[in-house]
């Protein structure tokens, strides 16, 4: 006598314990690298005017991420994206403590 095949049950797949992390981290550096481009557009026109050119520059660069990725803070970032959003802010940054001289 033969007993039918049964599945069992699969275990829920593992993610990584960085994911929620990576999370944080594009979310924090996505909104600090949006004031930053402000400032930056600010600072090399001297006016509102750059400051604002400097947000809608922002708000295109969150609409490009979220098209690359899916979601603006997706779960299963690749470690890559979010060290180069890293590094832009550092560059930002850097272009605005030139400027401030």
């Amino acid at each position: 006598m033969s007993f039918p095949a049964t599945s069992q049950p699969h275990p829920p797949a593992k993610t990584g314990g960085g994911d929620g992390v990576k999370t944080f981290v594009t979310a924090v550096f996505l909104t600090f690298g949006v004031g930053l481009l402000g400032m930056v557009g600010w600072a090399l026109l001297g006016s509102g005017f750059g400051g604002f050119i400097g947000l809608v520059a922002g708000g295109f660069g969150v609409y490009w991420w979220r098209s690359l990725h899916g979601k603006v803070f997706a779960p299963d970032l690749p470690t890559r994206s979010v060290v180069l959003l890293v590094v832009v802010n550092v560059v930002l940054a850097g272009i605005l403590l030139l400027t401030a001289t």
